[in-house]
């Protein structure tokens, strides 16, 4: 099955779960950088299993913030929370929407499309008044999901090196103006202040109206504010979770050339790497 949009709401999601058994519901929920979700009440979408970005979904050999797992660890976690080629996905968080675009994005540099996201994630689904539980779905029937990475969705340092200053891609920052400037420190030591060269910011909360995207015509606005050259869009940030609100919301806006880079500025502002910087 299939919904109208890559972003639904909890009426949409409430109907096909009454109509279909294919749908896979995932709470993608990570901590905010200084801010924890774990003294809140747990209350997840009935159903729904743990999509592990910081643990089991991130490379354990990599100095950096939860970046990518390999498509063999993906592929391996996706079947163990009983995924298969032919399920439709739904990623949610319980912010609202902060790590579940970071969901939809790994789906989609792994080849995996029929993946969507709540919009406005657990809070939303509270606000309708529709039923929550306290724990993960047990005893789930292992997938047949198959990984297939594709490098076309994503970015690392020797991508931007290559493409920072080329007219045809755009780099979007999605932290806030006074780290993009320099301005403010970043919360993670050992990191110059500033921004890749060339690239926009725009920071990733002026694409929300409190737990929810903005309208489709308000998102459309923000990205056309910047009168873009080229088709291609690479998106970043502090550790790739916000870049990815980012390049969700350009995916609805009906941008194709989407990219994320992964390491984004906890690579990028690392103090030993020496790499281009503007403030």
């Amino acid at each position: 099955m299939s919904f109208k949009s890559a972003l639904i709401n909890p009426t949409e999601l409430l109907e096909s779960l009454g109509q279909h058994t294919d749908i896979v519901l995932l709470d993608c929920t990570i901590d905010k950088v200084g801010q924890s979700i774990k003294d809140a009440k747990f209350e997840v979408l009935p159903h729904s299993q743990f999509f592990d970005i910081e643990g089991k979904l991130s490379d354990s050999t990599s100095k950096l913030p939860h970046t990518l797992v390999s498509a063999e660890g993906f592929e391996r976690e996706m079947q163990r929370l009983g995924i298969n080629q032919d399920s439709t996905v739904v990623v949610y968080d319980r912010w609202g929407v902060y790590s579940s675009p970071r969901a939809w994005w790994m789906f989609k540099v792994m080849g995996f499309e029929q993946v969507f996201i709540l919009n406005g994630g657990v809070p939303a689904w509270k606000k309708s008044k529709l039923p929550l539980v306290d724990q993960y779905a047990a005893g789930v029937k292992p997938g047949n999901f198959k990984a297939q990475f594709q490098a076309n969705h994503y970015a690392d340092k020797e991508y931007i090196l290559t493409h920072y200053r080329d007219a045809q891609v755009n780099i979007f920052d999605a932290r806030s103006k006074g780290r993009f400037s320099g301005l403010v420190a970043e919360p993670r030591k050992g990191l110059h202040g500033g921004h890749i060269p060339h690239s926009k910011n725009l920071p990733f909360e002026e694409l929300l109206d409190g737990i929810v995207y903005k309208p489709l015509g308000e998102l459309k606005q923000q990205f056309d504010h910047f009168n873009t050259t080229g088709n291609e869009y690479v998106f970043s940030c502090g550790s790739g979770i916000t870049a990815s609100i980012l390049a969700f919301a350009s995916h609805l806006v009906g941008h194709e050339q989407i990219r994320v880079y992964d390491g984004s500025w906890s690579e990028w502002g690392r103090e030993e790497l020496n790499l281009p910087i503007e403030k």
